[in-house]
């Protein structure tokens, strides 16, 4: 399939985050390469950071991930009425979430504290145990089980299983600067994590899968790698390191955001652009008009980020508006004649070949995760698989401190480890237990 734009060939859509289904697979791949013995947990919490649960998570299970991690009950709840029938654990709760939901779907609950007797009250009800994994707070001071309370609240988790009410499964705990791999607090974190863990054991739980290595870790850290390693961000192709590409870590960016160009105009020296003309032109010039802004997702502040416009990247000026964006292209003689840009293929970020999801973090004063998970509901999401060569699906419209990591610490990139394959239902839910 060498050769083929898949922009060109997916479906027309005035605003469109193309998702290549392919990119996620190769992305699994890669983890997996570097984590093996672990077991690769993909987390598709908030939507697949904006990319589609079910069809990421049907991609990274074809591709041999183990276990799919969501926030909330309900993200895991939509998994399992796609059919997804692999392990799945959600580790957020309130109050209000579905824990008998929850349950009754074999979705493992994540638990700090408070959630077990919950739990233990609908494993009851349902006469059906749980499966639990308890969650040690080893610094990030979120959820998690304080250090000094650990031991107790082990005890009790092991005396609901003595009553048939739950089965502890996993211990877990999540790191707070392994992207930032010369900071010693990871090492800190590492070490409260295993004397955690330690605690467990000796008190008698048969420990299936410990975890605590997030993207960075799994990328710098294979002393984290434990039993299971969760694989959010990286698993969509972006890196977690300043001082790294996603190309330099061997991953690919799975989402490519584009649009049409809306509008081309020339205007003379000094015209304002958008609200506040905190922009104007400093000579006559060619404006495009971007049909995307904050009601899509793009930050407002990220006014110096740029587009790409038939391969040409341009910067946008003045401020970005909800829903449209200006580029000064630099030059006249182009609108009204056979040169205008109106109609024209603007890609904001993709792959090779495109601006970056850091090009718009960096200009927003923000990170990349955040870039992709806001593109809002007006944008379609359509799935496209480069590896077959086939759309896969269309989803609803609106109504509906830097430090690079190490070379020597990351292995050399497996440029053929994603080949065509099948990622039907069946395929995706061959991950059991």
């Amino acid at each position: 399939m060498e050769g083929v734009n898949y922009l060109e060939t997916a479906p027309a859509s005035e605003r469109r985050a193309v998702v290549d289904l392919a990119a996620i697979r190769h992305n699994v791949h890669r983890f997996a390469e570097i984590a093996s013995p672990a077991r690769i947990m993909a987390v598709v919490k908030a939507d697949a950071y904006g990319h589609g649960a079910v069809p990421v998570a049907q991609a990274a299970l074809a591709a041999g991930a183990a276990w799919l991690g969501t926030a909330h009950i309900s993200e895991a709840l939509e998994l399992r009425s796609a059919g997804i029938t692999a392990p799945v654990l959600a580790w957020l709760h309130t109050v209000e979430s579905d824990f008998s939901a929850g349950i009754s779907a074999d979705i493992d609950l994540g638990i700090s504290g408070w959630e077990l007797e919950s739990v233990v009250a609908a494993a009851r009800s349902l006469e059906m145990p749980a499966r639990v994994h308890l969650k040690i707070d080893t610094g990030l001071g979120r959820n998690g089980c304080p250090p000094d309370l650990w031991e107790a609240f082990v005890g009790r988790a092991l005396a609901y299983q003595e009553e048939g009410l739950l089965r502890v499964v996993g211990i877990f705990s999540h790191f707070a600067v392994a992207d930032e791999p010369d900071r010693p607090e990871t090492d800190e974190q590492l070490d409260a994590f295993r004397t955690a863990v330690a605690v467990a054991e000796d008190a008698g739980v048969d420990v299936e899968v410990r975890h605590i290595a997030n993207t960075p870790a799994v990328l710098a850290r294979p002393d984290t790698h434990f039993d299971l390693v969760r694989v959010g961000l990286g698993l969509y192709g972006l890196s977690p390191f300043p001082g790294q590409t996603s190309a330099e870590l061997g991953l690919r960016p799975a989402m490519t955001l584009a649009t049409t160009v809306a509008n081309c105009k020339e205007v003379p020296a000094g015209q304002g652009v958008s609200y506040g003309f905190r922009y104007r032109t400093p000579e006559a010039t060619t404006l495009a008009l971007i049909p995307v802004g904050y009601g899509d997702g793009i930050p407002r502040t990220a006014a110096g980020g740029v587009v790409s416009i038939d391969g040409t990247v341009h910067e946008v000026v003045g401020r970005i508006a909800m829903d449209q964006m200006v580029v000064d292209l630099g030059t006249t003689g182009i609108a009204g004649t056979e040169r205008t840009l109106i109609g024209r293929e603007a890609v904001l970020f993709g792959g090779p070949g495109h601006p970056s999801v850091d090009a718009w973090a960096e200009a927003a004063g923000t990170i990349n995760y955040e870039i992709i998970t806001r593109i809002g509901s007006r944008v379609t999401r359509v799935h496209i698989d480069s590896g077959q060569g086939i759309r896969q699906d269309v989803d609803a419209d609106a109504d509906a401190g830097a430090s690079s990591v190490p070379t020597d610490t990351v292995p050399a990139p497996d440029v053929d480890a994603d080949g065509p394959q099948d990622i039907s239902a069946d395929t995706a839910a061959a991950g059991n237990r």
